[in-house]
């Protein structure tokens, strides 16, 4: 049977996991009668309650006798690592472009890569149904992005499809039948070239490995393409890792392949297959499985390096312990390191003390996402401030600066630029229309002035505007940059907050807790409306009196407080503070939890 390996790559958002969907269901892949849940491939839960991709996954299905491998793979710049990694599986890439936006960030991020690679990409211009498409320029957008990058001949010379992902058709003219996705499947045969690896069936057999994972049954389990030789059930392998040395002997116990969305056994695989192998208890990512006579190693892709960091810490609250079970170091450690092993964008090392973990990664979102996994497996945790990591380049301090692409309302549009290149030091690079009343923004920005811009981009944009961030480059140090500018409201009591006592100081700012919560002292209540902190007693009740008036004791009533996400609330901190994360609840606490202390503290600087 002939094969074909593509993957799927677009930006955040332009339909991939929909567009995998519809070719599951167009290929048979699934009974007529089963019930299919929606972006099928988005199998864990916060990838389907957030509508994001994460962690790259594999499928197959088989079309007019050829068998094509699809990966699927995450949108976000963040879990740009996972990106990396299996782009070295397959031999062409469709590139999925919204036909209203156009290509973004992240579209950049993944196709230079892939471009690099000299892999050969297909464009599929989605959402061509969209009142507001403009397939035109949207493909001239595209050969102008190929250009930019450095396409040879080859891959400027892509062919493109129209098609709507979520209507299940694509067609070659924008006014075709819209019937299915025959024309799609015909130009993945057609154009991307069969594994070239095919032609060396005979030698012995090596595999890179490029995701991980576990099962109860089997063990350690690993994926990736046959690179050589032939395979069967029960054989010796040794891996090799990265420089070449030797991590172990093991016997493959099963050899299981994508067909649909489960995994089938199967007896032998040869060159050019996707497959999956059980039975190692060493080897991970990025090491080479090979047969015992081979002895080097294959190349595996450079990762690009972390830019941010965020210290793990115990959770050493006077509430901690309550709702998790897992709140030793010992245990949070482990869990860790057991994440980079998977995720190879993610470094873990110690800190002096061994009570706390510097984990460097990608971006907010990344930790955000490692965070909620852990919490929800009873993790307790205090997390710091994301802290960016400087390079030394030729003696010169650099900082890490992205380039960021913001649409937004005209009228919204001065103060996003003012705030970007007035006190968070950014360039403007470019701005423009973006269809009727919109204007595009394109400037560059330090990662340090982005940490905690979201939430009053929201605001500045009442919450209309788009904000896409992509790692830019290095540049030396710019100063000190602006934090927050608001103090915050600090409980100088233990206890239960009380309604009456919140009603009394609201107008001091705006309350982070509601009436009945469980406070103590040095946690964080309430945003303060000037820029000092201010100490405060949520637990004051009402001196009652023995006059019964009518009209005196009036209900009262409460202003919704602010409810924020785990990214927010690590954002919104600033380096005296932390985030106190259990499986049930988010705190907000000052690291030095004694105001005596704080104060010490505070003049020693």
């Amino acid at each position: 049977m002939e094969l074909r390996n593509i993957a799927i790559i677009a930006h955040v958002d332009h339909g991939k996991t929909t567009l995998v969907d519809e070719l599951l269901k167009q290929s048979g892949a699934f009974r007529d009668n089963q019930a299919v849940s929606e972006r099928a491939m988005d199998s864990n839960d916060i990838e389907r309650e957030r509508g994001i991709t994460i962690l790259a996954k594999c499928t197959s299905v088989e079309w007019n006798g050829t068998r094509i491998n699809i990966v699927d793979t995450p949108g976000h710049a963040d879990f740009g690592g996972e990106v990396e990694r299996i782009l070295s599986m397959v031999d062409g890439v469709c590139l999925l472009v919204d036909a209203a936006e156009g290509p973004m960030p992240q579209t950049k991020f993944v196709l230079a890569k892939a471009l690099a690679l000299g892999l050969r990409p297909i464009v599929v211009l989605n959402k061509v149904d969209k009142p507001d498409a403009e397939p035109d320029r949207a493909l001239n957008e595209v050969f102008d992005l190929f250009a930019n990058l450095g396409a040879d001949d080859n891959q400027l010379d892509f062919p493109h499809v129209y098609a709507s992902g979520r209507a299940g058709w694509a067609d070659a003219e924008l006014d075709g039948p819209r019937k299915d996705l025959s024309a799609l499947f015909d130009l993945i045969v057609r154009h991307v070239p069969a594994p070239k690896v095919l032609a060396r069936v005979d030698e012995p057999f090596s595999m890179l490995a490029t995701t991980l994972s576990a099962d109860p049954y089997l063990g350690r389990i690993l994926t990736g393409r046959v690179e050589s030789g032939r395979i069967g059930t029960g054989t010796t392998l040794k891996a090799l890792s990265r420089t070449g040395e030797r991590l172990e002997q093991f016997r493959v116990t099963k050899i299981l392949a994508f067909r649909g969305l489960t995994q089938t056994q199967i007896n032998e695989a040869v060159a050019g297959d996707i497959v999956t192998l059980a039975g190692m208890t060493k080897a991970t990512v990025a090491d080479t499985l090979c047969a015992l006579e081979v002895d080097v190693a294959l190349p595996a892709q450079p990762i690009d390096p972390p830019t941010i960091t965020v210290t793990f810490g115990i959770n050493d609250s006077p509430l901690a312990g309550r709702d998790g079970s897992k709140v030793q170091s010992r245990v949070i450690r482990e869990r860790l390191i057991k994440e980079s092993e998977v995720n190879v964008a993610i470094k873990v090392a110690d800190t002096p003390g061994g009570d706390a973990f510097e984990v460097s990664g990608r971006g907010e979102l990344q930790m955000g996402v490692l965070i909620e996994n852990m919490r929800r497996e009873g993790f307790e945790l205090s997390i710091s401030r994301p802290r960016v990591i400087f390079q030394d380049i030729d003696g010169v301090r650099n900082e890490p600066v992205e380039e960021v692409t913001i649409d937004v309302d005209d009228e919204y549009s001065g103060a996003v630029i003012d705030k970007l290149t007035g006190e968070r030091k950014g360039d403007l690079v470019e701005m423009k229309p973006a269809g009727v009343g919109k204007t595009r923004i394109i400037a560059h920005v330090p990662s340090r002035g982005l940490i905690g811009y979201q939430g009053q981009f929201l605001t500045d944009t009442r919450g209309t505007g788009v904000l896409n961030r992509i790692f830019h480059g290095w540049t030396p140090h710019k100063g000190p940059i602006q934090g927050r500018r608001q103090g915050v409201l600090i409980s100088t009591e233990a206890g239960v907050s009380v309604a009456y006592a919140l009603w009394n100081l609201e107008e001091r700012g705006r309350m982070f807790i509601g009436p009945q919560e469980q406070v103590y002292v040095g946690m964080l209540i309430g945003e303060h409306a000037r820029e000092n902190d201010l100490e405060v007693n949520p637990l004051k009740g009402k001196k009652l009196t023995n006059v019964r008036a009518s009209g005196t004791d009036e209900a009262v009533r409460l202003t919704p407080h602010i409810k924020m996400s785990l990214e927010e609330a690590i954002a919104y901190i600033d380096d005296d503070e932390l985030v106190e994360v259990t499986p049930k609840i988010i705190r907000l606490r000052k690291r030095v939890l004694d105001p005596n202390d704080r104060k010490r503290a505070s003049r020693k600087e």
